[in-house]
C-alpha cells in the first residue's frame, strides 16, 4: 500500500470508530475486508489510527472536522507534512484538499484535553499538568518484566536480542525492561513463549514491588483481570495466591500464563470463602486516566457521570476488600488513574467512614515519570 492508502485506510476506520465501534474491532474488521494489505501495512494504518485518537482534538481543530478525513488531514499538518502529496485523490488516495481550513489548537485542544476533565486533572496534577497530558498524546513505550524464577535480567535481554528484539533496564522496577527495537516480535518469541518474560508496564510493576510480600503469605487479587498483577506478586515470593474478578471471562487466559511463568494461581468464584488473607490487593476499575495512551478511547468515551459511577464501585470494593483481611494483614488500593477523586480522595473517604483503619504509603506515578500512571495506597487496621 502507498502512503495514500494507507491515510485512506486509516480515515475510513476512524469513521467507523467515530460511529461507536471499538477501535481494535474497527482494524480488525479493516484487516479481514483488506486482504491485499501485508503486515506492514496492518501495522502503519494502525499506528496512525491510535495516533489520531489519541491526539483527537488537536488534529480535529487542524484538520478542520471531526472526521476520520479531518483527523487524518490534521495529523498530517501537525507533522509539517504536504498534504498535497497524500490527498491527492489519485488510485486510492484520498481526495484533494479543497477548503477544510484547520485552526491552530488552542490550550485544552493542544493538550488533547476534554474541557470538563481539565479542571480535574488540573487541580490533581498541579505544575504537572501540561507535561502530563503532553506525554499522554504519545505512543506508550512498550515494557517487559523479566520473570525473574526462571533466568536473570542479564540473561533475558541476552535471549530477547538473539531474536533482534533490543531492550534497556528501566528504572522504576527492578526487573522491568523496556522494549527499544522490534516490540511487536516479543510475543512470538522463545523468551516470551518459555516463560522468561511477560508483558507489563514498568508501573505497573513498580507497584507490584510496592507491596509488603513475603514467603508464605496468603495473598488475594481481588480485581485480577488478565492476571499481570498476580504473575508478578508470584514471582516476588513463594505465596498461597488467589485470583478473583467480577467478570471471570478476564481471567480465561490466566490458568495457561500461570504454567508458562511457573506458579501457582488459584482461582476463586467466592474469594470470601477462603478468607482471611494477609494481603488483599484491589486493582479497581477507573477511568484509567493514567493508561490513556494505550486506550485512547477511553478518554473520549469518559463522562462526569461514569465518573460517579465508578467512585461508587471502587467504594465497594475497598469495602469488600477490608473484610477478607487478616489480623495484623495489608489492604492495597491501586488504580491507573490520575484523577484525585479516584486517589487519595478515595482512600480520605474510607479512613473517613472506616476509622479502625490507617493509611501506611502511598505511591503515585504519572507518564512524565517513564510510564504509565498509577496510584498505590497501601492500609492496615490500627
Amino acid at each position: 500500500m502507498t502512503p495514500s492508502a494507507r491515510a485512506a485506510a486509516a480515515i475510513a476506520v476512524l469513521d467507523r470508530i467515530l460511529a461507536g465501534e471499538a477501535a481494535e474491532q474497527a482494524l480488525t474488521n479493516w484487516g479481514r475486508a483488506s486482504r491485499f494489505a501485508g503486515s506492514g501495512d496492518r501495522a502503519a494504518v494502525r499506528d496512525l489510527v491510535f495516533q489520531a485518537l489519541r491526539c483527537r482534538r488537536s488534529y480535529a481543530a487542524q484538520g478542520g472536522a471531526l472526521t476520520g478525513r479531518g483527523l487524518v488531514l490534521g495529523h498530517f499538518r501537525s507533522e509539517g507534512l504536504d498534504t498535497d502529496t497524500i490527498f491527492t485523490g489519485e488510485g486510492h488516495a484520498p481526495a484533494p484538499v479543497a477548503g477544510e481550513d484547520g485552526h491552530q489548537p488552542q490550550r485544552n485542544e493542544a493538550l488533547d484535553c476534554p474541557d470538563w476533565l481539565a479542571p480535574r486533572l488540573e487541580q490533581s496534577l498541579g505544575e504537572d499538568f501540561p507535561a502530563v497530558m503532553a506525554a499522554l498524546r504519545q505512543r506508550a513505550p512498550v515494557f517487559l518484566r523479566v520473570n525473574v524464577q526462571r533466568c536473570s535480567v542479564a540473561e533475558a535481554q541476552e535471549r530477547l536480542a538473539r531474536e533482534v528484539i533490543t531492550t534497556r533496564r528501566n528504572h522504576l522496577a527492578k526487573n522491568a525492561l523496556e522494549v527499544t527495537e522490534n516490540a511487536r516480535k516479543i510475543q512470538t518469541s522463545s523468551a516470551y513463549a518459555d516463560g522468561l518474560v511477560e508483558l507489563q508496564d514498568a508501573a505497573s510493576q513498580a507497584i507490584v514491588e510496592a507491596l509488603p510480600l513475603t514467603e508464605g503469605m496468603r495473598v488475594l487479587d481481588l480485581c485480577a483481570g488478565g492476571g499481570g498483577k498476580t504473575l508478578a506478586m508470584a514471582a516476588r515470593a513463594r505465596l498461597k495466591l488467589w485470583a478473583h474478578d467480577a467478570t471471570p471471562g478476564r481471567m480465561r487466559d490466566l490458568p495457561v500464563r500461570a504454567a508458562r511463568a511457573g506458579v501457582k494461581v488459584s482461582l476463586a468464584e467466592i474469594p470470601e470463602k477462603t478468607a482471611p488473607y494477609d494481603l488483599v490487593l484491589t486493582d479497581v476499575p477507573c477511568s484509567g486516566s493514567g493508561s490513556w495512551r494505550r486506550d485512547p478511547q477511553g478518554k473520549w468515551a469518559l463522562t462526569a457521570g461514569k465518573l460517579a459511577e465508578l467512585a461508587a464501585v471502587q467504594s465497594g470494593i475497598l469495602a469488600r476488600a477490608a473484610a477478607m483481611v487478616g489480623s495484623g494483614g495489608w489492604l492495597a488500593y491501586a488504580t491507573c488513574s490520575l484523577l484525585d477523586e479516584e486517589n487519595g480522595g478515595r482512600i480520605a473517604t474510607f479512613l473517613a467512614d472506616n476509622p479502625a483503619w490507617r493509611q501506611e504509603r502511598s505511591l503515585r506515578l504519572t507518564p512524565i515519570d517513564g510510564a504509565d500512571g498509577f496510584f498505590l495506597s497501601l492500609l492496615t487496621r490500627i
